[in-house]
């Protein structure tokens, strides 16, 4: 007895352990943070060419798993118009064969096809950066009448627009853990999709795209009445028996970037999952500890089809994986999930809407390949996108932090990203360097941290709830463009901006796991911007390629409390009238 007594930690021994624990996997991802930065003189590692006879496949399927087709969904009898949701959600819709498939198709389905000569190419609702959809998708729902007669776990197959049963899953699930009129949707990223083109830096472009993923969703489910929140209390393990994914624990990783045939790297790393339910219900318990224990029996459940393979050889991008490692995060028990009143976001500007309904503006969003340098934004119209950027939305006098508007409620954290802002064509607001406040709690600490000179002054006619303040007036076009890896489109929009995250404090004080939630919160801001640029007339598109440091440099900050995770541009769009337009459904039979 005495002997099995030491040998067991004291609990300061265990506190210590854990401290360094934590320590050691804050500097794996600041490691990697800081690897994966361009500079004016280095890009960060990636291939020195793209390895076309191994593009990856952008299409997972489950081979030999039942193949439910769904619904192509006419317009809705009485569809919202998209900046009407901001104001208020419809009457919750049922859970229908019919509903899920309007949910799918608003989404994450295709939106059409492009070619050009020989090519031919998909593009889908929910963007992704270079167009390479790392994201895939799963449906866990309970029977749906002339659907389903049993609950499932199903992959989300967009070419087809059907779901893929992997598995029947024990009834009681949703009754024991979920309000009624219920269902989940869970996102993982296969890296190698992305790390075929970029290289190291692809980790953070893959967590962009789970951003845009929850924003894409968020909005489809509130033209259906829904609401979504991230189910945060589970832990990577849960999630991965949950949506049936699978890793090879004997695969090393390589101690350097590597090349061969690496079948092991076309494994989906689970993100997340959301619940998605009817609006207005209110606050409800999940029972974490207990939906973890029901999780780990999924892995005797009967898991249906093989995935596809996507390339014959691979890059082993080493950091990427060690640094997936260090941000898994565990099971937190809690049993509250907070469901905050919808809150409205002001609507200033309503004419600078062109009446389009919310699927118009979610289904014909592009992004933009050139901008024409030429068109302007009306003030008000800049003023009203901003708006649709608080995640507390018109709070009462309240002050911005927490996820209260759509589509940030969907976050299960207050707000820690930050717009910093290129403006160039917005008429009535001189050209200049501006920054939008999303977490007004941050406020001080951003004004000791950026440059003495800055002036923090809010411009004319800015709205009172909007904290967006000038710092400096400067032609900053070809600064702007500087510093998004020389790109034109950076200045030639009609303004464009850099989102700056409240980065190693939040990592400290909120543990790793927050490295890739920082991504996603980037990515919902991308998808509202994008959505908002096409419902005022115009377009948008998300820039990955920038230089970190250079960009801290011009706003003044020094060491890693604050980063720029991801740069976006808004403007007139050069269509390329080379390229052709098809439907999505049915599509080419060419794969893409």
């Amino acid at each position: 007895m005495s002997s099995f007594s030491s040998s067991t930690p004291s609990p300061s021994t265990q506190q210590e352990n854990l401290h360094h624990h934590q320590n050691n996997l804050l500097t794996q991802v600041l490691k990697y943070h800081n690897q994966t930065k361009h500079s004016f003189l280095n890009f960060a590692k990636g291939p020195h060419g793209l390895d076309w006879a191994n593009q990856p496949n952008p299409f997972r399927r489950y081979v030999s798993a039942p193949l439910l087709p769904l619904l192509h969904p006419p317009p809705p009898d009485s569809p919202p118009l998209y900046h009407s949701v901001f104001n208020s959600l419809p009457n919750p819709k049922p859970i229908s064969k019919s509903t899920i498939s309007q949910f799918l198709y608003d989404s994450l389905a295709l939106s059409a096809w492009k070619s050009t000569g020989f090519s031919t190419w998909s593009l889908r609702v929910n963007p992704s950066s270079g167009n390479l959809h790392p994201t895939e998708s799963y449906i866990i729902s309970p029977p749906i009448d002339s659907f389903s007669n049993y609950p499932f776990v199903a992959h989300y197959a967009p070419k087809e627009h059907s779901l893929e049963v992997r598995a029947q899953i024990p009834t009681d699930i949703f009754h024991n853990f979920f309000p009624k009129g219920s269902f989940l949707i869970g996102f993982s990223s296969i890296f190698w999709r992305e790390a075929w083109k970029y290289g190291e830096r692809a980790f953070r472009y893959c967590n962009h795209d789970v951003g845009h993923a929850i924003g894409a969703v968020s909005m489809a489910a509130a033209g259906l009445g829904w609401d979504v929140k991230i189910l945060d209390g589970l832990g990577c393990g849960d999630l991965e028996k949950l949506l049936g994914l699978g890793f090879n624990s004997d695969f090393q990783i390589p101690s350097r970037p590597m090349k061969g045939k690496f079948p092991e790297l076309e494994f989906e790393h689970p993100d997340c999952v959301l619940v998605v339910f009817p609006s207005g219900i209110g606050e409800f318990d999940v029972d974490y500890k207990g939906l973890s224990l029901a999780l780990s029996e999924f892995s005797k459940l009967e898991w249906k089809g093989k995935p596809n393979s996507l390339s014959k050889e691979h890059v082993c991008w080493d950091i990427i994986y060690r640094t997936a490692e260090a941000v898994q995060k565990p099971l937190t028990v809690t049993n509250k999930i907070n469901i905050d009143p919808f809150q409205r976001s002001k609507l200033f500007s309503e004419n600078s809407y062109k009446g389009l309904t919310l699927r118009e503006v979610v289904r014909k969003r592009r992004s933009a390949v050139d901008m024409d340098g030429v068109t302007v934004m009306e003030r008000e119209t800049f003023y009203q996108i901003m708006l649709h950027c608080l995640p507390s939305g018109s709070c009462n006098g309240g002050k911005q932090k927490r996820p209260l508007a759509l589509p940030y409620r969907a976050l299960s954290w207050d707000a820690e990203v930050h717009l910093a802002l290129f403006v160039h064509r917005v008429v009535g607001l001189p050209n200049g360097l501006y920054f939008l406040v999303r977490n007004e709690e941050h406020f001080d600490d951003l004004k000791k941290a950026t440059r003495s000179e800055f002036k923090w002054a809010k411009p004319e006619g800015c709205p009172d709830e909007l904290p967006l303040y000038e710092l400096g007036r400067i032609d900053c076009q070809e600064l702007s463009k500087r510093l998004s890896c020389n790109q034109d489109i950076a200045s030639d929009g009609c303004f464009s901006l850099g989102m700056v995250a409240h980065f190693k404090p939040t990592l400290k004080e909120k543990v790793v796991w927050m490295y890739p939630r920082l991504f996603w919160e980037t990515g919902v801001l991308g998808q509202v911007l994008y959505l908002e640029a096409h419902a005022v007339g115009i377009s948008a598109t998300g820039i990955g390629c920038f230089f970190d440091d250079p960009v801290h440099e011009i706003l003044g900050l020094r060491g890693p409390n604050y980063q720029s995770l991801y740069h976006f541009t808004v403007g007139g769009p050069v269509l390329d009238k080379r390229i052709m337009s098809l439907p999505a459904y049915p599509g080419p039979n060419a794969d893409a």
